[in-house]
């Protein structure tokens, strides 16, 4: 397959309701994209401004500062304790790696890639790029023979489903049976909610409860760009089976791909404070508060999204009637076709709006309730 073969970009499809929203008296309530809004806060700031005297190439492998920070990182956040700095490799971005993960795999045809049934479009994505064929499933005991890498994302964007260790020690074995390499997006882990994770830590695909003492295979995947608004600096890492992140870094090595040098000693900073991380779930948590009950009211129920940066709602219709509807009342939000076929009947709402926007649109929420 050729990129020329990719489908239109889908959220161009959304450019006639956006039109729409913004014609309501009282402005548009953007909810579509999940594009921080929030400063990147000023310990990063700074820490940016102090190394721009970047001179020379930064490394691909990653300042041996940064790569100790992501390892003290996953100990401290994510009950990860023996990872090395052999184990991880920063990005640029998140997305970059989803997408380029088949190819710097050597994925192609007639090659199987899983990814979620409700899912962020650039799973499939990176599969159809070399010409591999991309399966939504969720359950382990339908990945078939032929799978050469499974990706589960938790939580999950757009419908928060989070996987507990035990249904993420079901995942692993079912892996290790195909020889497949299983690649978990974590990127929201800071961001539970709901029940069990109210209160419990989210689980990595690295937690020694679920490896059985062997990371082989496994690669956690990370972003900065929610827990610290970092969207802007492309700012990500890799983690996992040494042998996979030893290959990713040769190939990265021939293509160029490494982080700025400044970003890299923010990311360190970043990765170094968790008071800044707790503060922005709180900004996300009183906007989920108000955000929620307002959709309730007004006829939608939320589905899922115990953990996450979105709302998952449904009226029970079609998801682009819901969509105009929201858009009558200027309110912005992303179809859920973009997320796969099993989601024709619902929306997604971002957190990621200022708190004052969210709250009108929740005003309007219930006044149409009335």
């Amino acid at each position: 397959m050729s990129v020329r073969d990719l489908a239109d970009y889908p959220w161009d499809a959304v450019v006639p309701y956006r039109q729409r929203a913004a014609l309501h008296p009282r402005g548009i309530v953007d909810l579509s994209v999940g594009s921080p809004v929030d400063p990147t806060p000023e310990l990063i700031r700074r820490a940016l401004s102090e190394a721009t005297d970047a001179h020379a190439y930064p490394q691909t492998v990653g300042t041996p500062a940064l790569r100790e920070a992501i390892v003290a990182w996953y100990a401290r956040r994510r009950g990860v304790a023996d990872l090395t700095v052999d184990n991880v490799l920063p990005t640029i971005g998140s997305k970059e790696l989803v997408a380029l993960l088949p190819t710097l795999l050597g994925l192609g045809d007639g090659d199987i890639v899983v990814h979620p049934r409700i899912a962020y479009p650039t799973y499939e994505v990176g599969a159809r790029v070399v010409g591999a064929t991309p399966l939504p499933s969720d359950d382990p005991a339908d990945w078939p023979e032929g799978t050469k890498l499974i990706w589960i994302n938790t939580p999950g964007n757009p419908d928060g489903r989070t996987w507990t260790v035990e249904e993420l020690s079901a995942a692993v074995l079912r892996a290790r049976e195909l020889g497949a390499v299983l690649a978990s997006d974590e990127c929201y882990a800071e961001l539970g909610w709901d029940g069990q994770w109210a209160t419990d830590p989210i689980p990595s695909i690295l937690d020694p409860r679920v490896t059985g003492g062997s990371r082989a295979n496994l690669l956690s995947v990370y972003s900065l760009s929610k827990q610290s608004n970092l969207a802007g600096y492309r700012a990500a890492f890799v983690a996992g089976c040494a042998r996979i992140v030893g290959e990713l870094l040769t190939a990265r090595k021939h293509l160029g791909l490494m982080p700025p040098e400044p970003v890299q000693h923010a990311m360190a900073v970043a990765l170094g404070d968790d008071e800044h991380v707790a503060a922005q779930k709180e900004l996300y948590r009183a906007r989920r508060d108000v955000l929620r009950p307002a959709l309730e009211a007004a006829g939608f129920r939320i589905d899922g999204s115990e953990a996450g940066l979105y709302l998952w709602a449904t009226e029970g219709q079609d998801a682009w009637a819901s969509i105009e509807r929201l858009a009558d009342l200027g309110i912005l939000a992303g179809p859920g076709p973009f997320y796969g076929a099993s989601s024709s009947q619902h929306v997604r709402l971002a957190l990621t709006a200022p708190y004052e926007r969210i709250a009108e649109g929740a005003r309007r929420l219930r006044e149409q309730a009335v």
